[in-house]
This record gives structure tokens, C-alpha cells and sequence, in this order.
């Protein structure tokens, strides 16, 4: 029986943090996954905007009244920094990789900065009714 071992990244780092979702919760949450990867001394600034971005679009569209957002920020052995923030609104799910907004909407390009910053990124459905939308940044990509 031939049996293949599976690597799973395993958090070398991890921090996490509910808070409100709202422009202040948002605002908040790119100024701590600022301290926390200072303090971890690490580079912050493409990090910190890749937060400010995803906890922004929580704040606006995957705000419930009474729930809270979640922000995740995990490094793992492979030195990946992964960046995760969850919403209570799975219903409410961002566009396809790449797909531009029409040149007269008012929103909508936080996205490509996000792509443009980020090694990989996408959206996780679940556990109900919550969403996940999440970016990684390799330790090899200048920042």
C-alpha cells in the first residue's frame, strides 16, 4: 500500500481579532495588523493595505447588524503571511479575480489592488452564514 504524506502549512505565527464592522472596526483593523507584523518584525506596508482593503469591504458589504468581523493574520513555515477577514454576509461575495468594474462605478478597484499586492488571493464560503475573503504574500515577494 503506497501512502503519500500530506503537508499541511502549519501557523508558526497566528493573530487574531473580532471587531465591529464598521469604519471604525475597518480603521482598526489596518492599525493593528500594522503593530502585529512590526512586532513580529516583518515588512507591513503592502500587508497593511491588503488589510485596510478586505476589512473596509467587510465593513460595507458584509455588514449585519449586531455581527462582528473577524481578522486573522497567520505566518507559516513555508513564510507565507496569510491574511484572512470574515464576514457574516456569505450572500454578498466579491467578483471574479481580475474582473474590472464599469469606468463609471464609484467602488470597486480595491480588488485589483488587493491582486496586485497579494501572491494569491480568493473567497472561502462557510461555516453559514459566514464568508472569508483572504490574501497570501510569499516571504520571496519584495514588499
Amino acid at each position: 500500500m503506497n501512502q503519500e504524506t500530506i503537508r499541511t502549512s502549519i501557523p508558526v505565527r497566528q493573530f487574531t481579532v473580532l471587531l465591529s464592522a464598521t469604519r471604525r472596526g475597518a480603521r482598526l483593523a489596518r492599525l493593528l495588523a500594522g503593530e502585529q507584523l512590526r512586532s513580529w518584525e516583518l515588512p507591513f506596508e503592502a500587508a497593511e493595505q491588503i488589510v485596510a482593503e478586505l476589512a473596509s469591504n467587510a465593513a460595507l458589504h458584509g455588514h449585519v447588524p449586531g455581527r462582528s468581523f473577524r481578522l486573522a493574520l497567520r505566518i507559516t513555515e513555508a513564510a507565507t503571511l496569510r491574511i484572512e477577514v470574515t464576514d457574516a454576509r456569505a450572500d454578498s461575495t466579491p467578483p471574479a479575480c481580475g474582473q474590472l468594474p464599469p469606468t463609471y462605478a464609484e467602488s470597486g478597484r480595491g480588488l485589483l489592488l488587493v491582486a496586485a499586492l497579494s501572491d494569491r488571493w480568493g473567497t472561502k464560503l462557510g461555516p453559514d452564514p459566514c464568508k472569508t475573503v483572504w490574501a497570501e504574500i510569499d516571504a520571496s515577494t519584495p514588499v
